[in-house]
C-alpha cells in the first residue's frame, strides 16, 4: 500500500501492518460452517415446512458456487509448486464437504420429506405409483420426455460427450449387441436443462393428496424404452461440477464484453471438479466416470437422493399451503419520511433519508430514478451496475433516460460472478439508446452501489446521491438486509461525481473528502480507526468496536482486531458468513465476540461502527458495500460513508446493531476452535423484531 493518496494498494497488507499472531480459522472450513448453520434452519420446528425445504436448497446452491469457485480456486493452486496449498488440504476440504452433504440428504429423506408427506405433499417414487399414476407417467414420458432424449451409445465413433456443468445425466450400462451387431456397452443420456425436474400430478389421482414425481423417477421408469432390444443392467444419475469463473486476461483483450461473451460459450464445459451419483451406482460406474473427467476418488460423492436438491424449488413453487410458508411480509413505505406523492428530490433538500430493506420497501429508491428520469431539469444520471437481474426496471429507467436526451453514465461490472450475461445484455441495451457504458477499471471489480442524479435548479446545478450496502435488485431487495442512504449533501455528491469520474476516464481524481473509497483509502482508514480504539483502551479510556458483515478474512484487519483486544478494547463482530478470527483465545482475543445470525432474510449489510472515548467526537460509524476481505479492500471499487446526521447514525446502531447483538432465536456463537454454538432459539429475533416495527 502506498501513500500517495490516488494509488490503489497492492493485493497483500503492506510491511509493517499487524499481522495476527495466532492461528487463523480456515477459509474454506468455516464457508461450509456457514452452510451448515444454514442447514440447520430446516431442523426448526418453529420455520415452516416448506421454507425448511428451501433451506436445504439454499445448502445446494451455495455448495455447488464452493465447487465451481473455491475449490477451483485450490485445485488450481494445490497444482501451482510454492503456492502453499497441499494436497492433504484439498482432501480436508472434500471431507468437510463429504459430511455436510451427508448430513443434507439423512435430514432432506428423514426429515424434511416425512413431515411434508404428513401434510399431503408426496413425491411418489414408481413402486409407490399406483396403476392410474403410472399410466399418467408413461403418458407424460411418451409426449413430454423421450421425444428430447437422445441416448449416446459409446464406440470409437461415439465418444464419451461433452457433459455441461450442473446438468443431469444417466450412465447405462448395457447388455445385448446393437442394432449393427456390436456390444457396446455404456451409454449416456442427457437430460435437456429445459424439461421440469418435479412434475406435479392431476390432482383426481392423488385422492386429496397433492402428489409429485422427479423427472430422474420418470426417466428411471422407462429406461428400457430408450434402448430396444436391449438389456439394461445397471445405471446411476450423475451430475459434474466444474470450474466456473471466467477466466479472462483483461490485460490482453481490446473489448472485454466481447471477450466474457465468448467465454459464456465455454463456462460451462470447465475442469471437472466433482462428481454426484445415487448411492446405489455401481462401482463400475463410477469408476468409469471418474477416469472420463480425471477426478481422483475424493472427488466421487454418492447421495441418497436426487443429484440436484436445487431443482427441488420447483416443488416448493407448485406446492400449495399457506401455513406451510413464512407469512407474508410487505415491505412499508416510510410514509413518516417521505409522505406518498411527495417528489424525493424535494424531500431531500430538507435532509438526509435513509432506509432500511427489506422491513422497508426498495420502491423508494425506484421512485427516485423514476422521477429524475421524468424531470425535464435534470440533466445527467450516472449509475453503478453489479447485480441487476435479467429483469429490472431501474435498467429500463436508464434507457427511458438516455432516450428523453438525459447524459447516461453506466459503469456496469460485466465480471459480477454468474451475473455476466445479464450485465452484457444490459449494456448493449443501454449502448443501443446512446447511454455511455464503461467496464470499470482492468483488474478491479466496481462492486460499490452509487446512482448520483444531477438537476438544474435556479440557474446553478446541484446533485443527488443514493448509496446502498446491496444490490440494484428490487427483487432482492425483498429477501436481503440493506441500507439505502438517499442525500443531496454537496460533500457526498462531489466525491461521488469525482469516483463516476475516475472509473469512466481513469485520471487521478481528486481525493474524496467523505467518502471512504477502495482500493485507495478504505483499508487504511479502516486500521487507523481500529488503532484509535486499542489507543483508548490502553489509556484505560472507553474503547468499544461493533461491526456487522458478511466476511472477515483480511489478515491486516484481523491483526488490527487482535492488537485492539489485547489492548483491552471490547468488539463485536457480527459475521453472517466466512470469520477466520478466533474469538476467545486468553491473552489475544479475549475481549473479542463473534456471532453469525441466520434467519428468515439473508444478511447483507455492513455497518462498522468505532468509539474511542467519552466525548461526542470521539465516535464515528459507517456503512459500506464492503466486507473486510483483502479482495474487497484492495481489488475492488468499494465505497463506505460515515452516518454523521445524529439521529440516523443512532437508528443504524438502534436497528442494525443492537437487536442483532441480542438476538438469541437466530444467533450463533464462535468459538476459540472454529465451532458454532446455536444460542436458546427461543428468545429475541432481531429480523421478527424488525418485521413487527415495520410490518402493516
Amino acid at each position: 500500500m502506498t501513500d500517495d493518496p490516488q494509488a490503489p494498494a497492492a493485493d497483500l497488507p503492506a510491511a509493517g501492518l499487524p499481522i495476527p499472531a495466532l492461528p487463523l480459522i480456515n477459509r474454506e472450513r468455516a464457508i461450509l460452517q456457514f452452510n451448515r448453520r444454514v442447514l440447520a434452519q430446516a431442523t426448526r420446528d418453529d420455520v415452516p415446512l416448506l421454507e425448511r425445504l428451501r433451506y436445504v436448497t439454499i445448502v445446494s446452491s451455495n455448495l455447488d458456487e464452493f465447487f465451481e469457485v473455491r475449490v477451483a480456486d485450490i485445485v488450481e493452486a494445490a497444482r501451482r509448486p510454492g503456492s502453499g496449498v497441499t494436497r492433504e488440504e484439498l482432501a480436508a476440504v472434500a471431507q468437510a464437504a463429504h459430511e455436510i452433504i451427508d448430513e443434507q440428504y439423512r435430514l432432506f429423506n428423514d426429515a424434511v420429506m416425512p413431515a411434508l408427506k404428513q401434510q399431503g405433499i408426496v413425491v411418489l417414487n414408481h413402486a409407490e405409483r399406483n396403476a392410474a399414476q403410472r399410466r399418467w407417467v408413461a403418458n407424460f414420458f411418451h409426449t413430454q420426455v423421450q421425444p428430447l432424449l437422445v441416448p449416446v451409445s459409446l464406440d470409437p465413433s461415439h465418444p464419451f460427450p461433452l457433459v455441461a456443468n450442473k446438468s443431469l445425466n444417466f450412465i447405462v450400462r448395457l447388455g445385448g449387441r446393437d442394432a449393427f451387431g456390436r456390444e457396446n456397452s455404456i451409454a449416456i443420456v442427457k437430460v435437456p436443462r429445459v424439461l421440469p425436474r418435479v412434475i406435479r400430478l392431476p390432482d383426481g389421482l392423488c385422492k386429496g393428496q397433492q402428489g409429485f414425481v422427479l423427472l430422474t423417477s420418470v426417466i428411471r421408469a422407462h429406461l428400457t424404452e430408450l434402448f430396444p432390444g436391449r438389456t439394461v443392467h445397471t445405471f446411476s444419475q450423475f451430475r459434474v461440477t466444474r470450474d466456473s469463473d471466467l477466466d479472462v486476461d483483461q490485460d490482453d483483450v481490446t473489448n472485454l464484453r466481447q471477450a466474457l461473451r465468448t467465454g459464456l460459450t465455454t463456462r460451462h464445459f470447465g475442469q471437472a471438479l466433482r462428481l454426484e451419483v445415487v448411492s446405489t451406482c455401481p462401482p463400475e460406474l463410477s469408476d468409469f466416470l471418474l477416469q472420463q473427467f480425471s477426478l481422483p476418488e475424493v472427488a466421487l460423492y454418492r447421495v441418497n437422493g436426487p443429484v440436484n436438491l436445487v431443482r427441488l424449488n420447483e416443488l416448493i413453487d407448485q406446492a400449495v399451503g399457506p401455513a406451510l410458508r413464512f407469512l407474508a411480509f410487505e415491505p412499508r413505505w416510510p410514509a413518516d419520511r417521505l409522505p406518498p406523492g411527495h417528489s424525493i428530490l424535494a424531500r431531500l433538500g430538507q435532509g438526509d433519508l435513509l432506509l432500511h430493506h427489506p422491513f422497508e420497501s426498495f420502491e423508494p429508491v425506484v421512485q427516485f430514478l423514476r422521477e429524475a428520469v421524468m424531470d425535464p431539469d435534470v440533466l445527467a444520471i450516472k449509475q453503478t451496475i453489479y447485480r441487476t437481474g435479467t429483469q429490472s426496471v431501474l435498467m429500463d429507467l436508464l434507457i427511458e433516460a438516455a432516450r428523453r436526451g438525459k447524459e447516461v453514465l453506466a459503469v456496469v461490472e460485466l465480471k459480477a460472478r454468474f451475473d455476466e450475461e445479464a450485465n452484457i445484455n444490459w449494456a448493449e441495451r443501454l449502448e443501443a439508446v446512446g447511454a455511455q457504458v464503461v467496464y470499470g477499471v482492468v483488474g478491479l471489480k466496481t462492486h460499490g452501489k452509487l446512482l448520483l442524479v444531477t438537476r438544474r435548479e435556479k440557474g446553478a446545478l446541484r446533485r443527488y446521491l443514493h448509496l446502498s450496502t446491496g444490490n440494484y435488485n428490487p427483487r432482492t431487495a425483498r429477501l436481503y438486509t440493506d441500507m439505502s442512504y438517499l442525500t443531496a449533501d454537496a460533500g457526498f455528491t462531489a466525491d461521488a461525481d469525482a469516483v463516476f469520474l475516475q472509473l469512466a476516464s481513469q485520471t487521478r481524481a481528486r481525493r474524496p473528502q467523505h467518502l471512504v473509497t477502495a482500493p485507495f483509502q478504505l483499508h487504511k482508514r479502516m486500521l487507523r480507526h481500529i488503532n484509535q480504539v486499542a489507543a483508548a483502551a490502553q489509556a484505560g479510556q472507553p474503547a468499544r468496536i461493533v461491526a456487522k458483515l458478511n466476511a472477515l478474512t483480511d489478515p491486516g484487519l484481523i491483526g488490527a482486531l487482535v492488537a485492539a483486544s489485547r489492548a483491552g478494547a471490547r468488539i463485536d463482530l457480527i459475521v453472517r458468513g466466512a470469520c477466520m478470527l478466533p474469538p476467545g483465545v486468553p491473552g489475544q482475543t479475549h475481549n473479542i465476540r463473534v456471532r453469525s445470525v441466520v434467519g428468515r432474510f439473508l444478511e447483507h449489510s455492513r455497518i462498522a461502527y468505532f468509539s474511542w472515548g467519552a466525548g461526542a467526537d470521539d465516535e464515528v460509524l459507517y456503512l459500506s458495500s464492503a466486507d473486510w476481505m483483502s479482495r474487497n479492500m484492495f481489488r475492488r471499487v468499494e465505497v463506505a460513508w460515515p452516518v454523521r446526521d445524529a439521529a440516523l447514525r443512532q437508528r443504524v446502531i438502534d436497528e442494525g446493531l443492537v437487536p442483532y447483538l441480542h438476538d438469541e432465536a437466530d444467533a450463533w456463537l464462535l468459538d476459540s476452535e472454529g465451532r458454532y454454538r446455536r444460542l436458546a432459539q427461543s428468545g429475541a429475533s432481531a429480523q421478527q423484531a424488525l418485521m413487527q416495527r415495520y410490518g402493516a
